[in-house]
């Protein structure tokens, strides 16, 4: 090799800056600029620096540990650019926000506008928004226990009609409306045979009666609507048809005396009653009462049906007095605090297990069991006669006997169909007149 080729100027690989006396290093990844060669003039070449020598020991790249130049380091580019990513996220974030905030992008299932629209008089629903104003809740209290029954207003003077076992033996009476008010209220009378009462209450404006209907026009299978506070449930609305018309059924006798048992030729409904519906109306399709729910039918607790203790929700069997009976019971109780009821003037055989009534041998005391000169005698019922029908309706026992003589008025004439001796007669009884309790 010539002596040219190892004495040319050596390509500027590193330099130092001018006037230290070490070298800058280029940041890593970083080529330093070559100088523009300038051949044509000797003091370039004699400045040039250092020639290469392939026999020198020195490397020919030198790391420079000396001062760093001005520019961030990597790391804290790092860090700012991780800093100016979080500040942008959260700045889209609120910015995406506002923007479905603005266009009303959130989700929304689809639903039915809101209808203002009425319902059909006959309807449940337009039977209960008639009637629920003249429908109270009675809350009331004595005689060692409270309770609560239903009623309804009967006239613009505060009379409300409710059964007797709701206020038998109250001190304190409360009406509840269905508004939420409350007032107290006075006992006007009440009956146990009918197991009817009247409250009032005294300076509540705006009364709503109900409309008394006729339960003579009511039919099998009729739609009815029941409306009272089972278990304390004010404004309880339920629906069903008349299952049954003319039940007789007889209630209550805790008193082990009679005094306290109510005969009622009953409507039977399907619709669900319950302890607190008592005293509530049972309406028609037109918001008309026909009748006053008084009693349910349970079901037996034991297996076999032998335990006398019944349960107390419903089983779709409830009764109502019907409202003929209810409107006459009312207007008495209003009017003088008592109502009468209609008798025969015959002592029955209640421990008779043949069919039909048969009447006693003996009365009360010794008397005799037809009542001198009284409705029966003066038809001819004898002692031992055995009463089996009623205006050609057969009766099986001396309970349903009474309750067909007490569905009528005092003075109302009927046929008792009797048998005597083998042989079947029909004697026309005018009723008397009896008070009740």
């Amino acid at each position: 090799m010539s002596d040219s080729q190892h004495n040319g100027p050596a390509p500027r690989w590193w330099s130092r800056p001018a006037g230290t006396p070490e070298a800058a290093a280029a940041e890593p990844g970083e080529v330093p600029a070559a100088p523009a060669p300038d051949s044509g003039s000797a003091s370039a070449t004699s400045q040039a620096g250092p020639r290469y020598d392939p026999w020198s020991a020195a490397p020919l790249q030198v790391v420079d540990h000396g001062r760093a130049r001005g520019g961030p380091a990597l790391w804290q580019l790092a860090v700012l650019g991780a800093v100016i990513a979080l500040l942008a996220g959260c700045a889209g974030g609120y910015l995406g926000i506002l923007a479905e905030r603005r266009t009303g992008t959130r989700l929304e299932l689809p639903q039915a506008a809101a209808d203002d629209k009425g319902r059909a008089p006959d309807s449940v629903a337009g039977i209960a928004a008639t009637a629920l104003p003249g429908v109270v809740t009675l809350h009331v209290s004595g005689g060692g226990g409270s309770g609560t029954g239903t009623g309804f207003v009967l006239d613009g003077q505060g009379h409300i009609l409710t059964n007797n076992h709701v206020v038998a033996d109250a001190r304190d009476i409360t009406v509840t409306f269905s508004t939420g008010e409350s007032v107290s209220a006075e006992l006007v009378g009440r009956d146990g045979g009918y197991d009817l009462a009247v409250v009032k209450v005294n300076g509540v404006r705006g009364l709503r009666p109900l409309a008394l209907g006729n339960s003579e026009n009511v039919r099998v299978g009729d739609p009815v609507v029941a409306i009272g506070a089972p278990f304390d449930l004010s404004n309880t609305v339920t629906s069903g048809i008349i299952s049954a018309t003319g039940r007789p059924i007889t209630a209550g006798g805790e008193k082990r005396d009679g005094s306290d048992i109510s005969y009622v030729d009953a409507l039977q409904t399907d619709a669900p009653i319950n302890p607190g519906n008592s005293g509530g109306p049972l309406l028609d399709a037109r918001a008309h009462v026909i009748g006053i729910n008084s009693a349910i039918r349970g079901a037996d607790k034991g297996e076999d049906g032998d335990d006398p203790t019944r349960q107390s929700g419903s089983i779709g069997l409830g009764f109502a007095i019907p409202v003929n009976q209810g409107k006459r019971v009312a207007e008495e109780l209003i009017r003088t605090g008592r109502a009468t009821h209609p008798v025969i003037g015959v002592t029955l055989d209640m421990e008779y297990n043949g069919d039909g009534a048969r009447v006693d041998a003996k009365g009360e005391g010794g008397k005799p069991s037809v009542v001198a000169d009284g409705p029966g005698a003066r038809a001819g019922i004898r002692p031992g006669d055995v009463i089996t029908k009623v205006d050609g309706v057969r009766v099986h026992g001396g309970d349903e006997l009474i309750i067909k003589i007490r569905a009528h008025r005092p003075g109302d004439r009927l046929g008792l169909t009797v048998l005597r001796d083998g042989k079947e007669r029909t004697l026309d009884v005018v009723l008397g007149s009896a008070s009740g309790s």
